[in-house]
């Protein structure tokens, strides 16, 4: 366990420890079959389900285990340790996937949708992202319009995470509604899996988070019910902006995970092998990089755990978040590069965590608004930009 002797109390040190054994236990053995395969373990997701986890931040009411957003990161963060693939799921699946109905929602939709959802029986992607609307989204080309009490939605979205998998329900997909004022309107729709017209096209072949279900999606003439409109019309585009601000707390958990997993991988190994007749912890070079990405590992901790903790207080924490991303998804990627060069050769066969550490890390710069997006952000806080 890592030491938690700051801000957390012992029900959050429990759940932390709980995690951490099931990502030892059951995630990391089936990690490298996984990933070699390109398969999501939906029996481990299962699993995920019935510990609660998809539940945790969540009232009873629909499901949920009555947690906070803290307890969901101590969850991502453990399981990011060992599978980045296996964290991203339930990061994306509560993020992306419940956390919308929950936060916009109305109240027939939360009992009709989140129930499921919560319980990790189903999963549920949010289609934001298209090929001309990446950091720019608020250039959404998709489009939704009213016909006879139905949504007509066109279009095309990319990079979706968990949908189209054998459980996805749903996905939220953003479209323009409207134009108000000389701007878009963006509203966000629910459309089901298996209506008409929407096609969920063939995974991408990535370099990475091999196990995590990644899909394009198109739209053609399908129709939805107009109730299936998720808040307020033409709220869209800011509705997603705050969930973006908590995913990038949980980004940031998944990131201090894996550049811990890579510390503790790098350690052991530094310890056992020998070179020169000595172990290579003895090195002096190698001592001073083990040191190095300690400290980036406290340091990402503690710039998710501040950030989550103002969130789930109520207080402003949008640069924070922004600061928590940045801090982290940096020390993932530094890490697994250092991590691998400990391990030398070994360290570039993909049997080895810290090789799929290596390729898993690159994304998380990029995703839930680049690194360079987060820098803006900090900018924009300072008034400087």
């Amino acid at each position: 366990m890592p030491d938690y002797d700051y801000d957390i109390t012992d029900d959050e040190r429990e759940l932390a420890g709980l995690v951490r054994q099931f990502a030892d236990e059951v995630v990391a053995p089936r990690s490298y079959e996984a990933d070699r395969t390109h398969t999501l373990p939906l029996d481990v997701v299962a699993q995920m389900g019935e510990l609660g986890l998809f539940g945790l931040p969540f009232p009873e009411e629909y499901g949920g285990q009555g947690g906070d957003y803290f307890a969901l990161c101590l969850a991502i963060e453990a399981l990011g340790r060992v599978d980045q693939s296996l964290a991203i799921t339930l990061e994306a699946g509560v993020s992306l996937g419940a956390m919308p109905v929950f936060r916009f929602g109305t109240e027939e939709q939360k009992h009709e949708l989140l129930p499921d959802l919560l319980a990790g029986r189903a999963l549920a992607g949010f289609g934001l992202t298209e090929p001309e609307a990446g950091s720019d989204a608020g250039a959404t080309r998709t489009t939704a319009r009213l016909d006879g009490g139905e949504w007509v939605v066109n279009g095309s979205k990319q990079f979706i995470t968990n949908s189209g998998t054998a459980i996805t329900r749903f996905v939220t997909v953003t479209a323009v509604t409207g134009e108000s004022g000389g701007r878009k309107e963006i509203s966000t729709i629910v459309v089901p899996n298996g209506t008409p017209g929407f096609t969920v096209e063939p995974a991408y072949d990535k370099v990475g988070w091999h196990a995590s279900d990644t899909h394009p999606l198109t739209f053609q003439d399908v129709r939805v019910p107009e109730g299936n409109l998720l808040g307020e019309r033409g709220r869209g585009f800011a509705n997603f902006l705050h969930i973006l601000d908590e995913g990038r707390i949980a980004i940031a958990a998944l990131s201090t995970g894996a550049a811990e997993g890579c510390l503790e991988a790098a350690v052991d190994y530094a310890q056992k092998r020998t070179v020169f007749g000595e172990a290579l912890a003895t090195r002096q070079g190698i001592q001073f990089l083990l040191a190095r990405m300690q400290q980036r590992v406290h340091v990402a901790r503690l710039a998710w755990h501040h950030a989550a903790r103002l969130r789930d207080a109520g207080k402003p924490f949008k640069t924070q978040a922004a600061i928590a991303k940045l801090t982290a998804s940096d020390a993932a990627m530094d890490n697994a590069r250092d991590a691998t060069q400990v391990f030398g050769g070994n360290g570039f066969m993909n049997e080895y965590p810290v090789a799929r550490h290596y390729r898993d890390s690159k994304i998380l710069e990029i995703g839930e608004g680049t690194n360079e997006v987060q820098l803006l952000v900090i900018a924009r806080a300072l008034g400087v930009a």
